[in-house]
């Protein structure tokens, strides 16, 4: 399973429903990075995803965008691909 990345807030609700659609999926091991304890991954996160909001959610390399991108993926079947 690659690596699952998540740029996120404490405070975001969909960060926690973006990690129990993951947790859904049989992914346990999330890095999170919370961006509201630290400017700097704030602007590393804006800098590789292109967006102020969270969460940014990364499958290995690839981006997949946020909470809603990661629901559409789920919902076209393409989510699970990226998984394995």
């Amino acid at each position: 399973m690659p690596i699952i990345r998540m740029y996120c807030t404490h405070v975001c609700p969909y960060c926690s429903m973006a990690e129990r659609l993951l947790n859904k999926k049989s992914v346990t091991n999330i890095d999170k990075i919370f961006v509201d304890q630290n400017p700097a991954e704030m602007e590393k996160m804006i800098e590789i995803s292109g967006r102020r909001t969270v969460p940014q959610i990364f499958i290995g390399e690839k981006h997949v965008g946020g909470y809603d991108d990661l629901v559409a993926l789920d919902q076209s079947g393409s989510l699970e691909p990226l998984l394995h």
